[in-house]
C-alpha cells in the first residue's frame, strides 16, 4: 500500500523542530508546529521567518515563497491538534524518557494509519518504536541542523518498521530537496557514530593540554580542511546534546573508546552548553567569540 504525506505535525519548536518546519512547508507541505510552551512557539515561529528572509534576501527564494511557507505553517499547544496529521515528527530534546512520554500522549490522538517518526540523532529506533502503538509505521527522520542548509536526512528503519513507512519517508525526504542516506539502527547511526567521538577526542586534546581552544580549531579547520573547527562545532551542537549522544555511545557499544572527556561533563554541569547558553569553548556574551580555556 502507498503512503502518501499531505499534512506533517511537529512536536518540539526549538531549533530543529523550527527548521524541519521551514523546508517542509516551503516544499508545499502543511505543517502544524506542536509545542507545550506558548514562548518556544513564538521564538520557533520567529525562527522560522529569520531563515525564510535569510534565503530571500540571497535570492533562493521569491517573497511568494516565503509569503506561502509561512501561511502553510499552523502552531498549537493543544496536542489534539495533530489528530489529523499524515506523518509526525518528534523532535523534542535529545532524552529518551522525554520522547517516550510525548509518544504516550500522542499516539492516542493519532488516526490509525498515520506515520510517527523520529528526528532522534542516536537513540535506538527500535526501542522508542516499541514504546508506540505502531511500530511498522515508525522510524528515524534525523535531520541535521541547521535544517534549512544541509543537505543530508539519515533514514533509520527499526526492526518493525514496514517497507511503505519507509518508502514513503524516503519519497518525503526527496521532495524536501533533501538527499537521503540509509543507516542501520546502530547507537548514534552514521554521521554521529563518526563525528562525535572526533569532537570528544577535540576535547581531551584540551584537557591533557596538547593545545589551547584556537589552536585545535585552528588545526582542524586548516589541517583537515573542516569548515568549522571541533571545539566551534560542538558549542554550536549543543554541548548537553554532544555528552547525550557519548553517553548513548558508550552505553550502547561498551567501548572505552566512547568515553565521554571529563571535561566536556564538567562544562555541561556548570550550564556552560554552548551557543544557546552564550559559554561553551567559547564565551559569546561581547563582539567576539573569546576561548573560555
Amino acid at each position: 500500500m502507498d503512503l502518501h504525506f499531505r499534512t506533517i505535525g511537529i512536536v518540539g519548536a526549538g531549533q530543529m523542530g523550527a527548521g524541519i518546519a521551514h523546508v517542509a512547508s516551503l516544499a508545499g507541505f502543511d505543517v502544524t508546529l506542536y509545542d507545550l510552551s506558548p514562548e518556544r512557539l513564538t521564538s520557533g515561529q520567529q525562527r522560522l521567518a529569520g531563515t525564510l528572509d535569510r534565503q530571500l534576501h540571497s535570492g533562493k527564494i521569491t517573497e511568494a515563497d516565503k509569503a506561502a511557507a509561512l501561511a502553510r505553517v499552523k502552531t498549537a499547544t493543544d496536542i489534539g491538534a495533530l489528530s489529523t496529521m499524515d506523518l509526525v515528527i518528534e523532535a523534542a530534546t535529545e532524552d529518551e524518557s522525554v520522547k517516550r512520554r510525548i509518544f504516550a500522549d500522542l499516539c492516542p490522538v493519532l488516526k490509525p494509519e498515520a506515520v510517527l517518526a523520529t528526528n532522534t540523532s542516536s537513540i535506538s529506533i527500535t526501542r522508542l518504536a516499541a514504546a508506540t502503538d505502531r511500530p511498522e509505521r515508525f522510524m528515524g527522520i534525523h535531520f541535521m541542523n541547521p535544517v534549512p542548509v544541509m543537505k543530508l536526512v539519515e533514514l533509520v528503519r527499526g526492526i518493525a518498521t514496514d517497507d511503505a513507512t519507509f518508502d514513503a519517508a524516503k519519497r518525503f525526504v526527496a521532495s524536501l530537496d533533501k538527499a537521503a542516506t540509509v543507516s542501520e539502527d546502530f547507537p548514534a547511526f552514521i554521521v554521529n557514530r563518526i563525528l562525535l567521538p572526533m569532537i570528544n577526542e577535540a576535547i581531551y586534546t584540551l584537557y591533557e593540554g596538547v593545545g589551547s581552544v584556537e589552536s585545535i580549531d585552528t588545526a582542524m579547520k586548516l589541517g583537515a580542511n573542516h569548515p568549522m573547527g571541533p571545539l566551534q562545532l560542538a558549542d554550536f551542537i549543543g554541548l548537553d546534546t554532544c555528552l547525550s549522544i557519548m553517553q548513548v555511545l558508550h552505553d550502547g557499544l561498551a567501548d572505552s573508546k566512547y568515553r565521554p572527556c571529563p571535561l566536556l561533563v564538567k562544562y555541561v554541569e556548570a550550564g556552560w552548553l554552548g551557543r544557546k547558553t552564550n559559554r561553551g569553548f567559547y564565551d559569546y556574551r561581547g563582539e567576539m567569540p573569546v576561548p573560555t580555556r
